[in-house]
């Protein structure tokens, strides 16, 4: 074959491959490399005034292939699992209740392992009042059990920071408490960048401060102007705005999870606005240059 006739058959094939969905995985560019997914309770207004098949349809429709799950909306596992795979979608992580892991870890790796996870985790740890270190040291022994006994299932376990754990602590918080008191081989952490700057922290540094332990990202921007050094773990769900429009430093955050070994990024977006703003966030995924 000629020269120029090998360019030509080349740019064929590339043009081909892009317009039967053989380009990049949506979400991603020259800069960011996902792998990206999404956090179905994005979408839970839509599970339930939809059901779960329309409402995974739209998930299909973002481009979509991966997802983290919170909750099944009364199907059983096997169901849902078989729902997401007629769409293309891999459920890679989902989130369940802490007092379900402190109290039967192994009814969690049973109903994880009907979904074909390969992550189960935690999104808020049981507390009363302020976190205090007597409670964050028992929280970490939980979290310390569950991840060994998920692991004999092939499971790992994570922990998704909230804002409520970096109370004073020390020359740290009792983020840095939990993540130093729980063993390594057996839990690791989603940070969840909306609940690391509400707080008043720096995800970037906290990614470079603790290398290999954040496997997970909840991938959230926060309104501007809206006021943080806040330890409540709670805010308005109208402030979670499209990536790239809010107060999040996301080429220094991108740049430090790489860096950091983060293995899945998910987009969360609580707002009321989720099925709009949802494909705003892919395309700034898409050219955020770092």
């Amino acid at each position: 074959m000629k020269t120029f006739s090998r360019i030509a058959f080349a740019s064929a094939v590339a043009l081909a491959l892009v317009s039967t969905g053989f380009a990049a995985d949506t979400g991603t560019g020259a800069s960011f490399k996902g792998p990206v997914g999404l956090q179905l309770y994005s979408l839970r207004a839509q599970f339930t005034a939809h059901g779960p098949p329309a409402t995974l349809d739209t998930v299909k429709g973002f481009g979509i292939q991966y997802a983290e799950l919170a909750g099944t909306y009364n199907l059983a596992p096997e169901k849902m699992k078989a729902l997401l795979a007629e769409r293309g979608i891999k459920a890679v992580s989902g989130h369940f209740p802490y007092k379900k892991f402190k109290d039967d870890p192994e009814a969690v790796a049973q109903e994880a392992k009907a979904l074909g996870l390969e992550y189960a985790g935690c999104a808020w740890a049981d507390h009363k009042g302020d976190l205090d270190e007597k409670q964050a040291r028992e929280i970490a022994a939980v979290f310390n059990k569950a991840g060994e006994m998920l692991a004999q299932h092939g499971l790992k376990f994570f922990y998704h920071c909230h804002g409520f754990e970096f109370q004073p602590h020390g020359d740290g918080t009792l983020m840095d408490l939990i993540i130093k008191e729980t063993n390594p081989q057996y839990v690791s952490f989603e940070m969840d960048i909306l609940w690391v700057v509400f707080p008043g922290h720096d995800p970037a540094k906290l990614l470079a401060k603790y290398p290999g332990r954040w496997q997970l990202i909840h991938l959230k921007d926060l309104k501007q102007g809206v006021a943080t050094g806040f330890l409540t773990g709670k805010t308005d769900v109208s402030n979670d705005v499209p990536l790239g429009t809010g107060q999040m430093k996301w080429p220094a955050i991108l740049a430090a999870a790489k860096k950091a070994g983060v293995k899945y990024y998910f987009i969360e977006d609580e707002s009321p606005s989720s099925v709009e703003q949802i494909p705003q966030s892919l395309k700034f995924l898409e050219s955020v240059k770092f």
